[in-house]
C-alpha cells in the first residue's frame, strides 16, 4: 500500500505538466488563424523571426557592446590625456596648441568654459549602450564630475568635464564611439529577411491556391451547385486529391443520371396503365361502384408522385437565383385558396440560389402540412449573416420530442401523424429534409411560439 501511494505521488507532477501542456495546446489553437493560407504563413513567418531577434540580440550583447566599450573607452583615453595636458600646461599658449592638436590629431573639438555648476542629466536614449559605456569609462579614466549628451546633436557627442578652474567641454563625432556597420548589418539582415519572406509568400500562394480551389469545388458540389471541371494542378498529393474529387463527381453524376432516367422510365409505364384504368373507368357507365374505383386510382396517383419525388429528390435541376420572397407569397396565396391563413414575412435579400422547383416542394410540403394541422400558420424567412433561415409555424398539436427525428424517416407514422403528405405516403418530412440537405443546410423541428409546430429550414446563402 506504501509503494502504491509513493508511486501515485510521483506520478502527481507529470500529470499536472501533461494537464498544463494541453492547456497551453488549446489556448493556442483558439488563437491559431482557422484558414491554411495564415496558418502556412506563420510556420514560414515565425522561425525567421524568433532566428533574426536570437541573431540580433547575441549580436547587440556581445559585438556591438564590445565594439562600442572598445570605441569609447578610446575616446575617453584621448580626453583623458587632454585633461592631463591641461592641467599640467595652464597657460594660454599652451592650451591654443593642445586644442588645435587634440582637434587636427584626436578629432576632438575641446574648449575651456568658466567655471560653474554642470548641466543638469541628460535624457537617457532608448538605446543607452553608448551613454553607459561612455559614463563607465570616464568613470574609470578620468575620475571627475562629468556632464555627458548623447542625443542633442545628430552627428556629435557632447561632453563637460569639471575641472579645477574651468569647465573642459568637449565634441567627438558619433562616429568615433561606436560601429556604425552594427547597424547596417543588422539593416541588411531585416532587409533580405523581408525580400526573402515576400518571394515565399508568392510561392505559399502558388501553392495553396489549388487547394482553395478544390476546397471551394467539394463545397460547391457538397450544396448542390454546378462546379467546372478545372484541371489538377499544386502539389502531386494535391493533384492526386483534385483528380480523386473529379472522380468522385463523375461517378455521382453518372449515378443521378442512371436514376433520373429508370425514374423516367418506371414514371411512364405507371403513368400509362394508370391512363388505361382511368379510360376504362370513363367508358363504364356511372354506378355506385365506379366512384370508389376512379378515387383508388386517384389515390394510386398520388402516392406514384410522391414516391416517384421522394426517389428522384432534385436531382438534375440546377440552381439559379431565386426570388425566396415571392417564391413564399406564392406558397401563401396557394394556402388561401384551399381555405387556410399563412402569414408571410422576409426580411434581408430575398435573391438566393437554389434549385426553384426542389425547394419549393420542400417548402410546399411543409407548409401544407401546417395547414392540415393548425388553424394559424405563420412563416418567417430570415436572410443574414450567409444563411437563410425559414420558420414555418402552426398552432396544431405539434409533435412529441421523442418522435421528432423519427418523422423523418419515410414511410415513418406517429401518433399525430404530422409526417404524412399530401399523397398520404408519409414522406413529405423526408422529401422536405432530402431537398433542404442537398443544398447544404438542414431541417430542425421545435415548439412553436403560437403554440404547435415550429419547422426551421437553414440552408446557406
Amino acid at each position: 500500500m506504501t509503494m502504491t501511494s509513493t508511486a501515485e505521488a510521483g506520478l502527481q507532477p507529470l500529470r499536472g505538466i501533461r494537464t498544463a501542456w494541453r492547456r497551453f495546446a488549446r489556448g493556442l489553437g483558439d488563437l491559431m488563424p482557422k484558414g491554411l493560407f495564415a496558418r502556412s504563413l506563420i510556420i514560414i513567418i515565425a522561425p525567421v523571426v524568433l532566428l533574426q531577434a536570437l541573431v540580433a540580440f547575441v549580436f547587440m550583447e556581445e559585438h556591438w557592446r564590445q565594439v562600442t566599450a572598445r570605441l569609447s573607452e578610446a575616446v575617453v583615453a584621448d580626453i583623458a590625456a587632454v585633461v592631463d595636458l591641461l592641467e599640467l600646461n595652464p597657460g594660454d599658449a599652451d592650451v591654443e596648441a593642445i586644442t588645435k592638436i587634440a582637434r587636427r590629431r584626436l578629432g576632438l573639438n575641446i574648449a575651456l568654459l568658466p567655471a560653474g555648476p554642470l548641466p543638469p542629466a541628460a535624457a537617457k536614449p532608448f538605446f543607452d549602450l553608448l551613454d553607459r559605456n561612455f559614463s563607465r569609462a570616464l568613470t574609470k579614466e578620468v575620475g571627475k564630475p562629468f556632464w555627458i549628451d548623447t542625443v542633442g546633436r545628430s552627428n556629435l557627442i557632447e561632453i563637460r568635464i569639471q575641472l579645477d578652474d574651468h569647465i573642459l567641454r568637449v565634441f567627438a563625432r558619433r562616429s568615433q564611439t561606436y560601429a556604425s556597420n552594427s547597424l547596417i548589418f543588422i539593416s541588411w539582415m531585416i532587409g533580405t529577411s523581408l525580400v526573402l519572406l515576400g518571394i515565399a509568400i508568392v510561392f505559399l500562394r502558388n501553392q495553396i491556391r489549388p487547394i482553395l480551389r478544390l476546397a471551394h469545388a467539394v463545397d460547391d458540389f457538397g450544396k448542390g451547385r454546378a462546379v467546372e471541371n478545372f484541371p489538377p494542378r499544386g502539389a502531386r498529393e494535391v493533384r492526386a486529391a483534385t483528380a480523386a474529387f473529379h472522380e468522385m463527381r463523375e461517378r455521382v453524376d453518372r449515378q443521378i443520371e442512371q436514376r433520373t432516367a429508370m425514374l423516367a422510365g418506371v414514371s411512364h409505364d405507371l403513368r400509362t396503365i394508370l391512363t388505361r384504368f382511368r379510360l376504362q373507368l370513363a367508358l363504364i357507365e356511372d354506378t355506385v361502384d365506379v366512384d370508389p374505383l376512379k378515387k383508388d386510382v386517384d389515390d394510386m396517383n398520388r402516392m406514384l408522385e410522391g414516391y416517384l419525388a421522394f426517389a428522384r429528390g432534385d436531382a438534375g435541376e440546377a440552381t439559379m437565383a431565386t426570388d425566396v420572397d415571392m417564391l413564399l407569397r406564392e406558397l401563401g396565396n396557394e394556402a388561401k385558396i384551399t381555405g387556410h391563413e399563412a402569414l408571410v414575412s422576409f426580411s434581408g435579400d430575398p435573391i438566393v440560389k437554389v434549385r426553384p422547383q426542389g425547394f419549393k416542394r420542400c417548402l410546399m410540403n411543409l407548409v401544407k402540412n401546417a395547414c392540415r394541422h393548425g388553424d394559424r400558420v405563420a412563416v418567417t424567412a430570415i436572410h443574414e449573416h450567409g444563411f437563410l433561415t425559414i420558420f414555418v409555424d402552426d398552432d396544431g398539436p405539434g409533435i412529441p420530442i421523442e418522435e421528432r427525428e423519427d418523422v423523418f424517416k419515410p414511410f415513418y407514422r406517429g401518433d399525430q401523424a404530422r409526417n404524412i403528405d399530401e399523397s398520404g405516403t408519409g414522406l413529405g418530412l423526408a422529401i422536405a429534409r432530402d431537398v433542404a440537405r442537398s443544398h447544404g443546410g438542414d431541417i430542425r423541428l421545435d415548439t412553436s411560439p403560437l403554440g404547435g409546430l415550429r419547422v426551421s429550414v437553414t440552408i446557406p446563402a
